[in-house]
């Protein structure tokens, strides 16, 4: 059997990375580790070929070649993924499709007569024997949330690790927490469930034994959710990193509560972890109860965002505008505290109903839905009727975003952070790419660019009076140029 494995072109947004994988001299940001985890729990014995097409064109020629195609995306690749499935179509190729896009909307695809809804681990022997018979059934849909123990090792041969800026691992799946507009429970559930501490190691021993010794993204819904499963993990992680000699550098996502637990932040640094992403949604504690974020609205925001920064952590931090609760300075007050906290990579978007999702439902009932999600936060376009007068909230969204992204206060908001930064445990590698990067930077940024007063005055600040975090304001600069680019398309 001959198995085509497709992911879709991503297009330009915040997590693309696209305007900084020249620096770096990479493809793409992260490969498909969905694929790359199905192809891991196909027979031995199939022919498999997987084509990412944010690296490499597909070609009639792989479709001549494949029995089937398995495609997968998110909600973001919903147009790439029409067009894929237009051309299997038009080559006669039947096309089996899973993945977060169509585990929430599968209905939108004509073109494709065959999906697996929900998470693989207890569908695939069956669609394996189907597959065999030449007799897919046409929905294959998960009845449980299944044993995450069972989940291979990815098929990371089927793939140039080269192309890429950073490899993904997965620990657990699942989020503790019911957030009215997020997804994640109706795809993973609200009891995380954990692979055991060896099996991940076993993972990243795969990746090193392939070559790797880059960054990782620990690639979980909430890096805590299972807290005692946490401690265990990084108490492994540590122990591996000793006896392996592992440069391995890790980042993950978590609830805005890492910052209660002083000791596993702790853990979590001496681990290799540099980064996290968090929540954060808004300053506004109405707009977290409103979407029932408790675990933001009993707390100081900003006071835990320089918690984990001077515990050895950079936050990256993911905002909302659009909800009810917003009230008109909605806008300055989410500036005022990105710029105060330091929080240098603020994904800020526009509040989303996506399928599914509380939100969707209620909005629904309240005859407010106008239209189904494009998947990009930050594509300035609205789904539902909003409170606050769509025309103002559009445009204003799109002044914060070039606002922040502005040279000015982006430099100003790294230097903020190097100030609260305290970094600690093993050091990243300093890769050729990184070399290459920073030199780069020095024409783009330091010549070409509008901001290279900022760029050349954040450098020597940094270098005579904060030599050890000169190489996180460098790559923070070149990422700031991403973040620019997409801000002032809007």
């Amino acid at each position: 059997m001959k198995i085509l494995l497709v992911y879709p072109r991503t297009p330009d947004t915040f997590w693309s990375f696209k305007h900084v994988l020249r620096f770096v001299s990479r493809k793409a940001a992260f490969p498909p580790l969905g694929l790359l985890t199905v192809a891991a729990m196909l027979p031995p014995e199939w022919e498999l070929k997987l084509v990412d097409l944010n690296v490499a064109e597909l070609h009639d020629d792989d479709l001549r070649w494949a029995d089937y195609v398995f495609l997968s995306g998110m909600i973001v690749h919903r147009k790439s993924a029409h067009d894929i499935a237009a051309r299997c179509k038009e080559q006669g190729k039947t096309v089996i499709a899973g993945g977060p896009l169509f585990t929430t909307g599968h209905q939108d695809f004509p073109d494709i007569r065959h999906f697996v809804l929900g998470e693989a681990e207890d569908l695939i022997d069956q669609l394996v024997d189907d597959l065999k018979r030449a007799a897919p059934r046409p929905v294959y849909r998960a009845a449980d949330w299944p044993d995450v123990a069972r989940t291979p090792i990815p098929r990371w041969d089927l793939i140039r690790l080269a192309d890429y800026v950073c490899m993904p691992v997965q620990f657990s799946r699942g989020c503790p927490f019911n957030c009215e507009f997020c997804d994640i429970v109706i795809m993973n559930g609200r009891v995380p469930r954990t692979k055991a501490p060896a099996q991940v190691v076993r993972e990243l021993d795969a990746l090193r034994a392939a070559g790797w010794k880059d960054m990782v993204f620990i690639v979980d819904d909430n890096f805590i959710g299972n807290r005692r499963r946490t401690r265990e993990l990084l108490a492994a992680l540590i122990d591996w990193r000793r006896r392996a000699g592992s440069i391995m550098c890790f980042f993950t996502e978590a609830s805005v509560n890492l910052a209660d637990d002083e000791d596993l932040c702790q853990q979590m640094v001496a681990a290799g972890f540099k980064k996290v992403f968090l929540g954060i949604e808004t300053p506004v504690k109405d707009g977290l109860l409103e979407c029932g974020k408790t675990q933001n609205s009993k707390r100081d925001l900003g006071q835990a965002v320089q918690t984990l920064q001077r515990a050895g952590l950079e936050v990256m931090g993911g905002f909302i505008v659009g909800f009810d609760a917003d009230p008109p300075d909605i806008f300055a007050r989410q500036f005022e505290f990105i710029q105060r906290t330091g929080v240098v990579t603020a994904m800020v978007g526009l509040l989303t109903a996506l399928p599914q999702t509380d939100l969707y439902r209620r909005l629904t009932r309240e005859g407010r839905l106008l239209a189904e999600t494009r998947g990009n936060n930050t594509d300035a376009a609205l789904n539902f009727i909003t409170r606050l007068n769509p025309e103002f909230l559009v445009s204003s969204y799109k002044d914060l975003m070039r606002k922040l992204y502005a040279p000015r206060p982006y430099y100003r908001r790294i230097r903020t952070f190097l100030r609260n930064f305290e970094p600690g445990g093993p050091s990243a590698r300093l890769s050729g790419a990184d070399v290459a990067a920073f030199l780069k930077s020095l024409w783009v940024l330091g010549v070409w660019n509008d901001g290279r007063r900022g760029y050349w005055g954040l450098f020597w600040w940094t270098l005579l009076s904060r030599p050890r975090k000169f190489q996180a304001a460098i790559e923070l600069s070149i990422l700031g140029h991403h973040f620019r680019t997409v801000a002032n398309a809007l």
